[in-house]
């Protein structure tokens, strides 16, 4: 069976990266912001990337494959965003990811989001969500996954949904959670000797000998100061946000003193001072390779890619369970026998309201069968 998936929402390409890695092939992908497309094309030539709007790519323009990954837009549903979910613009792009399943009808798809979406704000709209995936033929397992736990040296939640076809007889078990906690020493620490570059924005020349060691030099903000922003040497990182002013601080600074409500400064006896993490350094703590070029004439373009993306080493694992699903669901009469574990299980997490809120969101439904 050939393994040629596709990717939505791509960004520069994390997901699809671990994906490769795992033994799949990305044959297409669609991204539709510009400053991502240089760094998608140059990192993963074999694949077709399809710079337009999703919302006008009809199905039969998208070549057929055995499964669909990506990461609809995550900003409406973030606890630091918006926070208005499906009735924001970003947030109804899910329906197209939904669309283009059901069109294609892949063995299997993945999609990666913040945990803002499990919120009980956006409680009717995830549960929804969940029964349309069942709606349109598939097993749906989610799951809130924290990236430490599967060889990636930072905190970062992210909620994983993943759908069988139900013609497979089985539905996708999350792997177990691994004890060894990688640190950012291990991710960085053999890059404390090169000094990285300040940018306040837009780049002149590049580092001569690390690819991507530009930190972005900039002030800090009352609620950058309201916290803690620098973890140890022995520590996993905090969470990579896709923003260079949101940065963590390097592990080489000591920890920020708390001099009152939400309020901390950083320490004057600190044996270095304090800057933010590099794009590199980033990209090291979300587990890509160095030979992975991220390209960018704006630093903040560059922070950018690499928060938004999924961790190479958190979506090969995923990947590889997937791929020996795939493989075990090719036995000799596998998909005949009947896996008794039914998916709605998951949906009762959040209460029996699916046909109420099936009901109160049948306008949306409009949208996927339109």
């Amino acid at each position: 069976m050939a393994l040629d998936i596709i990717s939505l929402f791509s960004g520069c390409g994390g997901l699809d990266l671990g994906f490769r890695l795992a033994g799949f092939n990305p044959i297409w992908a669609n991204e539709y912001d510009k400053s991502i497309w240089d760094t998608y094309e140059f990192n993963h030539p074999e694949t077709i990337l399809d710079r337009r709007d999703i919302r006008k790519i009809n199905s039969d323009e998208i070549p057929d494959c055995i499964g669909i990954i990506g990461g609809p837009p995550c900003q409406s549903w973030s606890a630091a965003g918006a926070k208005r979910g499906i009735d924001d613009s970003r947030g109804q792009l899910f329906w197209e990811y939904i669309r283009i399943v059901r069109d294609k009808q892949p063995l299997f798809f993945l999609a990666e989001n913040v945990r803002g979406i499990l919120a009980p704000r956006n409680h009717d709209a995830f549960t929804y969500i969940l029964s349309q995936f069942e709606e349109i033929g598939y097993r749906v397992s989610f799951q809130l996954v924290n990236a430490k736990s599967f060889g990636v040296p930072q905190d970062r939640q992210r909620v994983i949904v993943v759908g069988y076809r139900q013609n497979l007889g089985l539905g996708f078990e999350f792997p177990e959670p691994g004890t060894d906690v990688l640190t950012l020493e291990d991710a960085i620490f053999d890059l404390q000797a090169i000094a990285p570059m300040s940018v306040k924005a837009k780049l002149d020349n590049y580092h001569d000998s690390v690819p991507n060691h530009e930190c972005a030099d900039l002030g800090f903000s009352s609620i950058y100061m309201s916290r803690n922003r620098v973890r140890s040497w022995s520590e996993p990182s905090f969470t990579i946000q896709a923003s260079g002013r949101h940065a963590p601080l390097h592990p080489q600074a000591s920890k920020m003193i708390l001099v009152g409500k939400d309020k901390r400064i950083f320490d004057p006896t600190s044996p270095q001072p304090y800057r933010r993490l590099s794009v590199r350094e980033c990209a090291r703590v979300q587990t890509f390779p160095d030979e992975f070029i991220f390209k960018y004439k704006y630093i903040a373009d560059g922070y950018k890619m690499v928060g938004n993306a999924v961790p190479v080493k958190l979506a090969r694992v995923l990947a590889s369970k997937i791929h020996q699903d795939i493989k075990e669901s090719e036995k000799p009469g596998l998909r005949r026998r009947k896996n008794q574990a039914d998916s709605s299980t998951q949906l009762s997490l959040f209460g029996s309201e699916l046909e109420i809120t099936a009901k109160r969101n049948k306008k949306d439904l409009a949208q996927i069968n339109n």
